[in-house]
This record gives structure tokens, C-alpha cells and sequence, in this order.
């Protein structure tokens, strides 16, 4: 108990606002403090007791994350496949995927790539720092914390492929072919998904790809460095995502956990996987047949963790309004939603800020 008393003194008594500006300013990241030699986390990254891990959130129940393969999906498993894609996306909202099709060659290049680029010398990665989210291409900590003002530990390169108009020699030369691979085969990947989860809805395979929900990809390589004080900071606070889709590759190191009833669930990783998790905008057109759960990260001791998510929204500065799927409605089953437009939902989403009460409720009727 003292101890929590004294993680929230710190969280508290400390001005986040210049703390954060003078984080910034450095441009070298979290990657950047480990290479200074901290002992002692700094105050900003300090999570309130509420945030952090207990002993009441392991996973008593022996919840198993669901194991897709897709192996077979054009032929005879195919209607298995969407059997388990409809259970694991109701229940769960995150599955993880064998036999998706993306070279195990692809994976590795792209992890290792990954992590050549956070870790050479910071001042290569300063000349892209953007903390707002102005450039397509960007090495970022902390920023766009969408009103939070506790950082988490973790730095980011993001690469938006917004109506595949980003420029090839736009991205860091380090990582560059692997990125154009790598996201090719995601592209694929996320096409057969929408397909397989058109079907389990009971539509038509073409639906999800015919309203272009799924159309602009954020590519983001997430870097965890290791913390000299791991129980007291979070490398991602609990959240859900607003996309439609995610598609996360992670490395042998684990940390990721989903919320399922109740329970942090550990989601183990798996040489060759994938994995998948429904966003909330996904949530919203399925009028809550498909779930967006919440998931985190954990910081660790031992060493870095390296993560790539692939996030896909439809086309940016879109108009279109998306709400419940019409052929889904009927009278026993009324829309739970109101209609909103993507830049809607992250405005409010950014209003509100990460960690605290979910955004998707608020656009209920």
C-alpha cells in the first residue's frame, strides 16, 4: 500500500505539461533516456495505480487467445474458417493467425529491420521526429497521446499509405524495401479477412471491400526498450483501437494482453502468427455482432520489445458516414448506433484522451 501511495505522489506532483515539452525537445525518444543510462524512470511516465497490473489480473481462468489457420481457405476448410472467424471475432475481438500466407522470411526482415531503425545513432531518427502527426513518415514517443498526459513506454516509426500515395523514398533507407514487402502482403492478407468476415456476417464476400472501410493503411514499428523500473509504467495503456482491422506482428517477447471477461489474458507469441483484433469502428457497422476489445503492454527489464501494426481506416478526410449494416437491422434487431464519419470518431476520440472511459459508447442511440 505504501508503495501505491508513493507511485501516486509522483504521478501527481510533478508538472506533466513542461516534463513532456522538454521530453520532445530532446527528439531521441524513450530509447533515447535508456541510452543515457536512467535508473529512475522520469515522473511523466509514472502511471496512476489504477493503470498498472495487479495480482487480481491473472488469467485464473486459463483463458487461450483463439488460434486461426488458414490453411485451406479457398477450398474445403473454408466455411470452418469462417466459423471460427465469426466465434473468435464475437467473443473475443482478437484472434491470432497461422498459415496467412506472408513468408516467415518476410516476418523476420521485417522485426529486424525494425529494430535496426530505433536503434542507430538517435541523430539519424531525429531528422524524421514529428511529435503532432504532420508527416506521412515519422519517428515519434508519446505523441498525439490524444489528451493523456501519462507517457508510455515506447517509441514509434509510422508510415501512412493513405490512397497509396506515399512516396517509397519518403521512408527511412534502413527499412525501406521490407516496409513496401511487407505491407503488400498485409494488403493481401486483409482482403481475404474481408472476404472471410463479409461471410460470417452473412453477406456477400465483396461487402467489406465494396464500402472501402478498409482502404488507407497506417504502418507503425513499435519499439518497447527496456525499463529500468517496469512496474510502475505501462508500454501502452489499456485502449481499444478506432480502425476498422488491425494486423500486428510481434516478436518473441511477449508483453501484449487482451481484456476477456474481466481477465488479462497473455497473448503468446507465435513464431510465423499474426494477429488480428477488431477496431471500434468495426464494432459499430456489425451493431456489436463483432467486438473491439481492449488490449495493452506491459514494459519488461529483460529487453526490447518490437511490434509492427498494420491500421486500416477507409479513404482520409472521407465524408461518408458509417453506421449499423442495413441488411443486418430488423425489428428484434435495431441499429445500437448513430451514424458518424471517421474524422468524427477520432476527434472525439482525442477529446476524450487514452485510459479513460471508451470512446464507442458515446455514439450509441
Amino acid at each position: 500500500m505504501d508503495t501505491e501511495k508513493s507511485n501516486l505522489s509522483k504521478f501527481l506532483y510533478c508538472d506533466r505539461a513542461k516534463e513532456m515539452k522538454e521530453f520532445h525537445e530532446t527528439k531521441a525518444g524513450v530509447k533515447g533516456l535508456v541510452d543515457s543510462g536512467i535508473v529512475k524512470i522520469p515522473k511523466i511516465f509514472i502511471h496512476p495505480p489504477e493503470n498498472l497490473p495487479k495480482e487480481s489480473d491473472s488469467n485464473a481462468n486459463g483463458f487461450k487467445i483463439p488460434v486461426i489457420d488458414l490453411e485451406g481457405v479457398g477450398g474445403d476448410r473454408r466455411k470452418l474458417i469462417v466459423e471460427e472467424i465469426w466465434k473468435a471475432s464475437e467473443t473475443w475481438g482478437f484472434f491470432q493467425i497461422v498459415n496467412h500466407g506472408v513468408p516467415d522470411s518476410v516476418l523476420d526482415e521485417m522485426i529486424e529491420d525494425s529494430r535496426k531503425f530505433h536503434e542507430q545513432p538517435t541523430k539519424e531518427k531525429q531528422l524524421i521526429y514529428d511529435c503532432n502527426g504532420s508527416k506521412k513518415v515519422r519517428f515519434s514517443s508519446n505523441g498525439e497521446l490524444y489528451g493523456s498526459q501519462t507517457a508510455h513506454w515506447s517509441d514509434t516509426l509510422s508510415c501512412n499509405f493513405q490512397e497509396d500515395l506515399l512516396d517509397p523514398e519518403g521512408l527511412p533507407l534502413i527499412c525501406r524495401d521490407i516496409i513496401l514487402e511487407y505491407v503488400s502482403c498485409i494488403i493481401k492478407l486483409k482482403n481475404t479477412l474481408s472476404e472471410l468476415f463479409s461471410e460470417a456476417l452473412g453477406l456477400s464476400p465483396d461487402y467489406l471491400n465494396r464500402i472501402e472501410c478498409m482502404k488507407t493503411e497506417i504502418w507503425s514499428g513499435h519499439y518497447y526498450p527496456p525499463c529500468p523500473e517496469p512496474d510502475i509504467t505501462l508500454g501502452n495503456i489499456k485502449h481499444t483501437d478506432p480502425d476498422f482491422l488491425t494486423i500486428l506482428l510481434q516478436d518473441q517477447t511477449g508483453g501484449l494482453q487482451v481484456l476477456h471477461k474481466e481477465q488479462w489474458v497473455d497473448v503468446p507469441p507465435i513464431k510465423g502468427a499474426l494477429e488480428a483484433n477488431i477496431g471500434d469502428l468495426f464494432q459499430l457497422i456489425t451493431n456489436d455482432k463483432f467486438k473491439s476489445v481492449e488490449h495493452r503492454v506491459l514494459a519488461n527489464q529483460i529487453g526490447p520489445r518490437l511490434s509492427v501494426a498494420t491500421f486500416f481506416f477507409p479513404k482520409e478526410n472521407e465524408s461518408k458516414l458509417y453506421g449499423p449494416i442495413k441488411d443486418m437491422l430488423s425489428e428484434d434487431d435495431p441499429p445500437i448506433y448513430r451514424e458518424t464519419s471517421v474524422i468524427e470518431y477520432i476527434t472525439v476520440l482525442r477529446s476524450k484522451g487514452l485510459g479513460g472511459k471508451l470512446t464507442l459508447p458515446l455514439f450509441k442511440l
